[in-house]
């Protein structure tokens, strides 16, 4: 598998400087800042990038657990809320809040949330963001 990776550069003070990341696959190409973190800006940050990834690997980790059942979803819709606070005298991530909106032909209520559950539990960003208090607020949709 090749490796995953992405490479960061900043210039200037934390306040006024900017920076820019950049992944392997060239995807992931964009400013980013400080100011990002709180206002309004065309500029990324790490928590936004994260909550991407996050919300990502949820929805992908869901669909393989459907499978596991015999289900397909004909949608996954999932939002990743990343919480950033000033705690002390620093700043931390204080918190995570999955939202899923899932259209499962067929798949119970009970189910649908079992399997939500174990997704936000066992995807693999999940994991490596367990020390975050995470929460999962989870909706079953009726096809159209």
């Amino acid at each position: 598998m090749p490796t995953n990776s992405a490479t960061a550069e900043w210039k200037g003070t934390l306040t006024e400087g900017a920076g820019h990341i950049a992944s392997r696959t060239g995807v992931i190409d964009a400013p980013y800042s400080l100011k990002s973190r709180t206002d309004e800006t065309s500029f990324t940050n790490p928590e936004e990038l994260m909550a991407a990834a996050h919300a990502g690997c949820y929805s992908m980790f869901l669909s393989a657990l459907l499978a596991g059942t015999q289900f397909t979803a004909t949608n996954i819709r999932t939002t990743s809320h990343v919480t950033f606070d000033k705690v002390g005298e620093g700043f931390a991530i204080t918190g995570i809040k999955l939202v899923v909106e899932a259209e499962i032909p067929g798949i119970g209520e009970d189910e649908f949330m079992s399997l939500a559950t174990s997704a936000k539990d066992g995807c693999p960003v999940s994991k490596a963001l367990s020390s975050v208090p995470m929460t999962l607020d989870a909706k079953l949709t009726v096809p159209a």
